[in-house]
């Protein structure tokens, strides 16, 4: 069998397990296969073909993965509608229980509940809201 259809089939070998792994290593090595293949074609020496290998895959690795790592990372995700409010400071607007009350969250008016059904938070009192719950905001007191 010819040398480059070795190398072609360590390359699909390599770029299935890119697929299954996506850690971008196996893939950047298959393409150092896929080098030496071409090599292979051009009926070098198998010392060539690799070196070719080592080469290619060494670049790979060592230039071409870090910098398109840095390109795949994501921002964190932004926060928005009402999962953006827990974690927020508020202040009771009318005492809160397990079964309603009102709080302000920055400058918005909310129906509250105590995240613990058996507290009972006093007017005036800052808390933290833990959870939303439809529009009504799930609330525990700040220490």
């Amino acid at each position: 069998m010819m040398s480059w259809i070795v190398w072609l089939i360590v390359a699909a070998v390599l770029g299935v397990a890119e697929l299954l792994t996506t850690t971008l290593a196996f893939g950047l090595i298959a393409v150092a296969a896929v080098v030496a293949a071409v090599a292979g074609a051009f009926h070098l020496d198998f010392a060539i073909q690799l070196a070719a290998f080592a080469v290619a895959a060494g670049a790979g690795l060592g230039f071409i993965r870090p910098i398109a790592l840095r390109h795949i990372q994501h921002p964190p995700l932004l926060r928005t509608g009402t999962a953006a409010l827990v974690g927020r400071p508020a202040i009771v607007l009318e005492e809160v229980t397990g079964r309603g009350g009102r709080v302000r969250i920055g400058g918005e008016e909310w129906s509250a509940r105590a995240y613990d059904e058996d507290q009972v938070i006093p007017v005036g009192t800052k808390v933290e809201v833990w959870q939303i719950d439809g529009a009504t905001a799930l609330v525990h007191p700040r220490e």
